[in-house]
């Protein structure tokens, strides 16, 4: 399942980072710290301190130095960001440059990343594979498809096939991916199938609907990609298993069947309700799962019905069911942020939702995701008039979030 999955990813990477992460640690309250309208004048020097702090087993300091390489004026730091992840002598700082750099509109960073490709650091890889999910280019399909084939890495290996799902107009992706769906360990399938729902795969409807009528552990998975593919030839299978699949996938199914327009209030509801249950009682962590699972899914497609139930409840919620919600309202932050951030706006909790969307942040861990998600809301928090709902929301996010 793909929460499952984002648990695991969160984990390693910070094994991988050397302990760095530091979500368990708070930096200093940044209060008032976001009133700006713009970038902010940064010396070379002032840069290149906060370069060379990027790397630093203190927390808190990591922190700072990313905010203020973030407010720099991008004709400034963008050079030398660039020159960091080329030849910086500490390999995270160079990983930390490159998803700053990330955050900015500079024409520069496309062929550095080209390079990356192929570079032995993990993190690098990742983050070059998750820029050309977002900035498909034509040219990088042969490259990336014989990345593909030297891969190994379960932590990497998913930005990769996410770079290679966004592209599936090409027959040679079409062709690859059709293949690595059906083999393979289930967590590298399980990164295929969220893929090939998430671009709207429509050429592998039959073997995801092989996949959905097979228990298992990824059964789920395939549930989920079939709805987001909207195409009712999957309608017939979801139907069965309605009839016929446990309780814990029912969430799932309900989803599914919404996204493909069919019955939605009514499923909707049914989601709603069965989220209540498994929060309020013990011993149904499997059918809360799902149930977010199915909420989050349909959260992404633009339902704001199903995103106020995660946040309603997962705002007054502890631990164990709280994590779930958290992770899923992280989810939908890095995948629709327009709708997030327009959501928060006029939600009447908005200080305990931005709260929630942190803890999912530090669970996600996904960096060049979270950047994307940092540079939305700073760009529209200098935009916006100074007492609108826009400024408001911008500035608790920063306040709370730390960039």
């Amino acid at each position: 399942m793909a929460s499952r999955r984002n648990g695991l990813i969160a984990a390693a990477l910070i094994v991988l980072a050397g302990g760095r992460s530091g979500a368990a640690q708070s930096p200093p309250s940044p209060a008032g710290a976001a009133q700006e309208h713009g970038p902010q004048t940064v010396s070379a020097d002032a840069i290149q301190a906060a370069i060379d702090s990027l790397g630093n087993l203190d927390f808190p300091t990591r922190v700072n130095a990313s905010r203020t390489l973030r407010r720099a004026p991008a004709a400034e730091v963008a050079p030398a960001l660039i020159r960091a992840v080329e030849s910086h002598k500490d390999q995270f700082a160079r990983f930390r440059a490159l998803v700053l750099l990330t955050g900015f509109d500079d024409a520069r960073t496309a062929e550095l990343v080209r390079e990356i490709v192929n570079n032995p650091n993990d993190r690098l890889r990742t983050v070059a594979y998750m820029y050309y999910e977002h900035h498909p280019a034509a040219s990088m399909i042969p490259p990336l498809l014989k990345a593909l084939d030297r891969e190994e890495s379960e932590f990497v290996r998913p930005a990769l096939v996410r770079a290679l799902a966004a592209q599936g107009s090409d027959s040679r992706v079409r062709e690859t991916l059709l293949v690595e769906v059906g083999r393979g360990q289930d967590f590298f399938r399980s990164a295929v199938i969220e893929a090939l729902g998430d671009y709207r795969a429509a050429y592998a409807v039959e073997p995801l609907t092989v996949i959905a009528r097979q228990a298992g552990p990824l059964q789920v998975d395939a549930v989920i990609a079939l709805g987001k593919l909207k195409d009712q030839r999957a309608m017939e299978t979801l139907a069965a298993l309605q009839r016929s699949a446990p309780r814990e996938s029912q969430p799932t199914i309900a989803a599914a069947i919404c996204l493909l327009g069919v019955n939605c209030d009514s499923h909707v509801r049914y989601m709603v309700e069965t989220l209540a249950f498994a929060e309020d009682n013990a011993g149904h962590q499997e059918l809360l799962r799902n149930t977010v699972a199915g909420l989050v899914a349909l959260a992404n497609s633009g339902n704001t019905q199903a995103l106020a139930a995660l946040f309603d409840r997962g705002v007054t919620s502890v631990d164990p069911p709280r994590a779930p919600m958290a992770l899923g309202v992280g989810t939908v932050a890095i995948r629709n942020t327009r709708l997030l951030l327009s959501f928060l706006e006029s939600y009447k909790e908005a200080e305990a939702a931005i709260a929630l969307i942190a803890e999912g942040f530090d669970m996600l861990e996904e960096d060049y995701s979270e950047e994307s998600f940092f540079a939305a809301v700073r760009r529209g928090y200098w935009q916006a008039a100074e007492a609108s709902p826009t400024r408001r929301v911008g500035q608790a996010l920063i306040d709370k979030m730390e960039f």
